[in-house]
């Protein structure tokens, strides 16, 4: 059993590659190896690997550079995912893809279910949709539509929050964007079992976009401080306070990439169809604190 998998330096991708080592040979990448912008190279290395799947939480991230550079992220985020597809569709073969809640512009009150319209309000956000436009194409795919990332590896909101307490005396935080964070190890533990069930079921044909995230939701400020609480009880020594944390709004903090303000995603479909139970994200951001501290 051969794994593709992308972007094994990212968040997900090291989870991952740890996670899926215990299903078959983990063909782990990252751009030296695979390079996402050159889809020549890409189905070459596919040729000469020819894995039994290929999963890709490869992708552009970098959301207020992409509106600088939205060339590179059309690449990476919407050639690459295509060419992958196209390739796995070619071998008969099943692809994972990981998307985003930035294909969303965030103005409805509820969570997002997956048949929900779609509209992406920054480059992140529509090379991110385009690529999942062009992955639907064809049949044998999943889209893993997260939201707020976290984990031991890689950069992410709660190790820059857990960095500024320990530099800064105060720290304003928006209030006013809600989601629900998702850690890499629930990412992988459930893109292990999709995986699981996908190879030990062949006439699995639940294909299609699933919403993934921890149970709950939160907003940055209120996250934040829940960070600041949890680490100053496992000991760190801070110089600002949860109390020093202070809630402002998305219209005064401003970035060059516009934020959906409702980021929840409804994950019924995937706790349905694949008979799994997702942990809260408190416990997930607990575990991830005691890891790092």
């Amino acid at each position: 059993m051969k794994i593709l998998l992308t972007g094994k330096n990212g968040q997900v991708g090291f989870e991952l590659q740890k996670k899926l080592s215990a299903l078959g040979e983990v063909i782990a990448t990252d751009r030296e190896e695979f390079d996402l912008t050159n889809p020549d190279a890409i189905r070459q290395f596919i040729d000469q690997t020819k894995p039994d799947i290929i999963i890709n939480p490869a992708a552009y991230t970098a959301v207020d550079k992409a509106e600088s550079e939205p060339n590179l992220a059309y690449q990476i985020n919407t050639i690459a995912p295509q060419v992958l597809a196209k390739k796995a569709a070619e071998l008969d073969i099943p692809f994972i893809h990981f998307s985003t809640d930035y294909v969303f512009d965030g103005l409805q009150n509820e969570a997002y279910v997956e048949t929900d319209k779609t509209n992406p309000q920054s480059v992140y956000g529509k090379t991110k949709y385009e690529g999942e436009e062009k992955v639907s194409e064809y049949k044998r795919y999943l889209i893993l539509r997260t939201s707020w990332v976290f984990g031991i590896h890689g950069n992410n909101f709660l190790k820059t929050i857990l960095k500024l307490i320990q530099e800064k005396e105060s720290l304003n935080i928006v209030a006013d964007q809600w989601g629900s964070p998702a850690s890499a190890s629930m990412l992988s533990d459930v893109t292990f079992k999709i995986v699981d069930t996908i190879l030990s079921h062949k006439n699995f044909n639940d294909y299609g976009i699933y919403h993934i995230t921890n149970e709950g939701e939160t907003n940055w400020f209120d996250y934040a401080k829940f960070i600041a609480t949890e680490a100053i009880q496992l000991g760190l020594k801070v110089k600002c306070p949860p109390d020093r944390i202070h809630p402002i709004l998305t219209s005064e903090y401003l970035t060059a990439a516009k934020r959906p303000l409702n980021s929840r995603l409804n994950c019924e479909k995937l706790k349905k169809t694949f008979m799994l139970e997702l942990p809260d994200w408190e416990s997930e951001v607990k575990k991830v604190l005691r890891e790092i501290l």
